[in-house]
């Protein structure tokens, strides 16, 4: 059996159980744990869970929610048990085990319309892509069934409450089936890319969606995590230690400085032959 042991997450906020080889929660799961914001009373499900480290995160940041953890693999909800227990947060927090990629039923173990928000971290991989880990629980994390994200993202819809917000954490270059498989359920799609440095390309990419909205796609600004020296930007450093959460605000361009090649009203002219 693959030993646990016990990590500091959000600046030593919260303490983790997690296998000792295999996935283990980083990055991805601080990131995802500071894109919903929940307001009291809500319901907040973590989709694939894992040991709950993004689900924890939401709720030690909003003491007024409820979240349940949704995690498939016996070995690893087992430990989600225990760091709810071990972090206080077993009046708040639940762990359902269960697969998110089965169909929502009345009396099942999931709620429909239950929840104000659902985030998730669904695996990277489409089956047939990549060579799978040796490790079942990392292999199971990282690679899709057949339906791909498209259950997952079934899934989330039919947890959310109308007007609900869904939040997920990917991989940059799954963005258009992404984009397919959310505009057929959700709307005021918005899109912020991760980037390891500013002059680097998006490894990552964090989505939040609105269930039956028909707001426009936005594409905010992205998230740079480290400086020229490798250290965590203020923004990246905020968010590791569990303070504030991911800037979602879509914000109009600065009128005071008009580009080069921009007309009175500050738009962007187009080039023309001549």
């Amino acid at each position: 059996m693959n030993p646990a042991t016990i990590s500091a997450f959000l600046g030593g906020r919260l303490q983790l159980a997690q296998p000792a080889k295999g996935h283990r929660a980083g990055t991805d799961a601080v990131l995802l744990g500071a894109c919903p914001s929940p307001v009291a009373g809500e319901t907040v499900y973590d989709l694939g869970a894992g040991v709950g480290s993004a689900g924890l995160a939401v709720a030690l940041r909003f003491p007024g929610c409820r979240v349940r953890l949704v995690e498939i693999d016996p070995a690893i909800a087992a430990l989600a048990r225990a760091n709810v227990e071990a972090n206080g947060l077993a009046a708040r927090v639940d762990v359902l085990e269960t697969d998110v990629t089965a169909r929502l039923a009345k009396g099942g173990p999931l709620e429909p319309a239950s929840a104000g928000h659902v985030i998730m971290n669904p695996p990277f991989h489409l089956s047939g892509t990549v060579r799978p880990p040796p490790d079942a629980y990392r292999s199971g994390a990282h690679i899709h069934g057949e339906e791909g994200d498209e259950a997952w993202i079934r899934c989330a819809h039919g947890l959310l409450e109308p007007k609900g917000m869904l939040s997920m954490i990917h991989r940059a270059d799954a963005l258009p089936r992404l984009l397919a498989a959310l505009g057929r359920r959700f709307g005021d799609i918005r899109v912020k890319p991760v980037q390891p440095h500013a002059n680097e390309t998006a490894m990552r990419i964090l989505i939040r969606a609105q269930r039956d909205s028909r707001a426009p796609f936005v594409l905010l600004p992205p998230l740079v995590m480290h400086q020229i020296d490798g250290s965590f930007t203020p923004e990246a450093e905020a968010l590791h230690h569990g303070e504030g959460g991911v800037d979602w605000q879509a914000r109009a361009a600065s009128s005071t400085k008009k580009p080069s090649g921009s007309n009175a009203s500050g738009e962007l002219q187009e080039k023309t032959e001549t």
